[in-house]
């Protein structure tokens, strides 16, 4: 369980770092790490509670990654 909390962490953090890159967001490098750590942890926390996911713990935490970063920037987006 350890080591697959710091690989979700590590997978949350690159697929911030890329979704910057890309251009996914605009939201800047930072903050859209952070999101998607957060995403990540909260899911993490819940799939070991409730022993629900998407199967392997990288695709929870690619798809909690990619969740929280299309949830929280349009939720929360000044227009």
């Amino acid at each position: 369980m350890f080591f697959t909390f710091f690989g979700t962490m590590i997978i949350a953090g690159i697929i911030g770092y890329g979704s910057e890159r890309t251009g996914f967001t605009r939201n800047g490098y930072i903050p859209s790490i952070i999101i998607c750590i957060g995403g990540a942890f909260l899911f993490f926390m819940i799939s070991r509670m409730f022993h629900v996911g998407f199967g392997s713990p990288g695709m929870n935490a690619i798809f909690s990654s990619i969740g929280a970063l299309i949830i929280v920037p349009t939720h929360y987006r000044r227009k």
